[in-house]
Parts: structure tokens; C-alpha cells; sequence
């Protein structure tokens, strides 16, 4: 029997060479026929560490490597577009910080000089 190729999103990769991949698919209520979204949850066997949240990933059926990892990275499709907000803004407010440190730096060392000449 061949292995099962799929494609799912990583949504977790705080673990060494595992991921978290979750596989999206629709279906029909066989009562109420309303389409229902499901997902499938799939740990995947990621050697070199080179997915990330938010990629497009294509996973293959392995054998067993642990207690629930069962699959194996086979390429990243497409990488994250996703901007990482909480970063950008410590960057931000570190800037902001510096810059005002040197505004009161410049103008604490023009008070001496004026004071100086007087």
C-alpha cells in the first residue's frame, strides 16, 4: 500500500524536530447537509528544523517515531507571510527609547555649553 502524501499549515514548532500540522478539509452534515469545517491534527517528523508557523507544508506517512508523530516533512511548500506584531513593536519601543534618550542627551549637553559662555 503506498504512503499517504499530504499538505497542511504548521501551527506549533516550539519542539526539536517535531511540528504540529493541521490539515483542513470540509464536509457535508449527512443530516443537515450544511458543509461543516473539520481538521486533522498530525505531528510531523521535521529533521533540519526548517518549518515554521504558518508555512504550507507537504507531509508523508512514516513509521512510528514516537507515541503520536507518524508523519515526516517532505518539503516546505510556501513560507509564511506572517509578521511576527509583538516583535515589531519591542523593536519600535526600543528605537523610540533610544532616540529619546539622545534628544535629552543633546539637549542636556547644550544647557552646559550655553551655561559655560554666560
Amino acid at each position: 500500500m503506498p504512503k499517504r502524501v499530504m499538505q497542511g499549515v504548521v501551527t506549533n514548532d516550539r519542539n526539536d524536530k517535531t511540528r504540529r500540522v493541521e490539515i483542513a478539509r470540509v464536509v457535508q452534515h449527512p443530516i443537515y447537509k450544511k458543509y461543516v469545517r473539520k481538521r486533522t491534527v498530525c505531528y510531523v517528523h521535521d529533521e533540519q528544523n526548517q518549518s515554521a508557523i504558518g508555512d504550507r507544508v507537504e507531509i508523508i506517512e512514516s513509521r512510528p517515531m514516537s507515541r503520536t508523530k507518524r508523519w515526516e516533512l517532505v518539503r516546505v511548500v510556501q513560507k509564511s507571510q506572517a509578521v511576527d506584531l509583538a516583535a515589531l513593536k519591542l523593536a519600535h519601543r526600543q528605537a523610540t527609547a533610544a532616540e529619546q534618550e539622545a534628544r535629552a542627551i543633546a539637549q542636556g549637553g547644550d544647557e552646559q555649553t550655553a551655561g559655560e559662555s554666560k
